[in-house]
């Protein structure tokens, strides 16, 4: 049994790869875009509630993939990698988003959950560097399970976004904020609580050095937190201002 789970999990080397804009790529991008447009025309006339449950039932299976890669990871690279720990914004803003869709202790904080989640899991659609710098075949479970869980949650995020438009407010944006400063904080603490596990360290949420490796390495540690903190908050204000507008122009509808 094993042998066979870890034959058929472990990564496919040769032949074809997943590449950056590649046909494996674009399909997940498209899997997005077609899944959010079902779901936005299936639900079209249901009521809130129903939407709701629809919107759960995408962060209950983002979850789901996430916890069981743990159980997975050691059949399919014989080991659990620690960089699947909740430190980056796409798997944190998975658990929080999830404990909130069930739970109502952070229910004021769920929009900028969201909110987060979502930039960080469409950056990470867009360049998915944790998949490409291994160059195994599309099919391997590496590529599956990792392009399948940010897809899920971006799926989520849209359709939140879409669905909860009313509770939108440009006046709350610090809550935004205090989420970025939050994870930020929270993403140094991981980095350099684990850094004697890894030569170099991690660089969780890119709060060490920034995925390009543009800026000097010297300085990257001191100004990449800051930079997380303005960009990410400046993504989100931006995404306040085209709901508000696309709102006041009737094209969102309770």
């Amino acid at each position: 049994m094993y042998d066979l789970l870890r034959a058929l999990l472990s990564d496919k080397i040769g032949g074809e790869i997943f590449v950056l804009f590649g046909a494996w790529h674009f399909f997940y991008v498209a899997l997005v875009a077609v899944t959010v447009t079902a779901m936005v025309l299936c639900c079209k006339n249901k009521c809130k509630h129903t939407r709701k449950r629809v919107a759960r039932t995408f962060i209950d299976i983002a979850f789901t993939l996430y916890m069981a890669d743990f159980f997975l990871m050691p059949l399919a690279y014989g080991e659990i990698y620690i960089e699947k720990l909740p430190f980056h914004a796409c798997t944190a803003m998975c658990v929080l988003c999830f404990f909130c869709s069930h739970h109502r202790l952070f229910e004021q904080y769920r929009r900028s959950f969201v909110l987060l989640g979502l930039l960080s899991n469409v950056i990470y659609l867009l360049y998915p560097a944790g998949v490409m710098w291994y160059a195994v075949h599309p099919l391997s479970y590496r590529v599956i399970q990792t392009m399948l869980f940010h897809s899920v949650m971006t799926v989520y995020g849209v359709l939140t976004l879409i669905w909860e438009y009313e509770k939108f407010d440009l006046r709350k944006c610090y809550r935004d904020l205090t989420v970025v400063v939050l994870m930020t904080a929270w993403a140094l603490i991981g980095n350099y609580a684990y850094f004697g596990l890894q030569e170099g360290g991690f660089n969780w949420f890119f709060v060490v050095r920034d995925p390009f490796y543009a800026i000097p390495e010297s300085i990257s540690p001191l100004v990449m937190p800051l930079i997380n903190i303005v960009v990410f908050s400046a993504a989100e204000v931006l995404i306040h201002v085209v709901l508000r507008c696309v709102q006041r122009r009737g094209c969102l509808r309770k």
